[in-house]
């Protein structure tokens, strides 16, 4: 006698079998992350973003993370009784504040997702942007009505060194870089806004792609009066966009198009709100969030949503265009979503 048995874990097998080709198209590419919104908060997510990170590296990927980290500051100047000062929606970051927002950074959120990571072998390695000259600033002063404003220890961005973050990517490693710059003009670091940190090293890595996590399902088309998302635009329809974003989605919008505009093949803002939303958008069809590709220069592939083929690498050393930095978690909130607040109180910057 013969029986037939269904197999019910025949749906797991068609899963595997969809994520195939984009774990070939991707294998061996450089993907860079930035972390940040409710997912740096809840321990659920955290774990379920350091299982997507490690999943990466062992599906043949080099991830590269880039952390901000405003709710622990802004928690940290508390403590310490340093009154957060916000000029026009940026925070004045002043020498003593500086040193709490190194010591956050550096101290405690790096070294809490380092270790996360670590849970799952030993990858990771934590740096910030000043250690062998990664990310190097400029002091950034915005104009407010009009006049030029110096608010203390907030950096632009005007150059990149890849060394140390290719020697690691070479050694099997996981990057895990916070948003601090070293000074191109005096002994001191800046904060710099994590979304432009994470574009910045995007380009000049020539990733395939840079997603950046966040507190909403990705870029809506008309908010509020619709929650319907943008599933994917070109780099000139997003230039055409950005004048009617809210406040809080310009950088993160501002780093994708930067990001596509120098080298690489995709920008993605995903929502981190939702348990392995990295894995989601990398490894299915449909993908889950807003994906910003390079202007068309040749046809394009038969599947739309996952864009063009790989931009080739780039050298070690890469100069950022001027107006490209504004401090991450400076900004007031977006407005897109109420969730969105807590991300862009991403403090003094990151």
């Amino acid at each position: 006698m013969s029986t037939t048995r269904k197999h019910t874990a025949l749906p797991k097998a068609q899963i595997l079998i969809e994520a195939l080709p984009w774990l070939t198209r991707h294998n061996g590419r450089i993907v860079v992350i930035k972390f940040g919104g409710n997912a740096m908060v809840d321990e659920d997510l955290k774990a379920a973003f350091a299982q997507d990170v490690v999943f990466l590296r062992h599906a043949g990927l080099k991830p590269v993370v880039v952390h901000g980290g405003g709710p622990q500051i802004s928690a940290a100047l508390d403590r310490h009784g340093i009154v957060s000062e916000f000029r026009a929606g940026l925070r004045v970051t002043t020498e003593d504040a500086m040193d709490v927002v190194r010591m956050v950074l550096a101290g405690q959120v790096q070294r809490q997702l380092v270790g996360l990571l670590n849970q799952h072998g030993p990858l990771a390695v934590g740096l910030t942007g000043e250690d062998a000259h990664t990310i190097t600033a400029t002091r950034h002063r915005p104009t407010i009505d009009g006049e030029s404003v110096d608010i203390g220890r907030v950096g632009e961005i005007t150059a990149i060194d890849t060394g140390a973050i290719e020697a690691l990517l070479a050694d099997g490693r996981i990057p895990v870089v916070s948003s601090i710059a070293r000074s191109q003009d005096d002994g001191h670091v800046y904060n710099v806004n994590a979304d432009t940190a994470a574009a910045a090293l995007a380009a000049a890595l020539g990733a395939e792609t840079l997603m950046v996590l966040t507190d909403v399902e990705g870029l809506y088309e008309d908010w509020p009066e619709s929650d319907e998302v943008i599933s994917r635009l070109t780099a000139s329809e997003l230039e055409k966009l950005l004048p009617e974003l809210a406040s809080g989605m310009v950088p993160k919008m501002e780093g994708c198009l930067h990001a596509v505009r120098n080298g690489v093949n995709t920008a993605r803002v995903i929502d981190g709100r939702v348990q392995h939303s990295i894995l989601l958008e990398i490894f299915t069809d449909e993908g889950i969030g807003t994906m910003v590709v390079p202007d068309p220069t040749a046809p394009e592939e038969p599947n739309p949503r996952h864009g063009t083929a790989p931009a080739e690498q780039h050298p070690h050393d890469a100069t950022v265009p001027d107006g490209q930095d504004v401090p991450d978690g400076q900004d007031v909130p977006d407005g897109q979503e109420e969730q969105e607040e807590q991300e862009e109180q991403e403090g003094t910057a990151v």
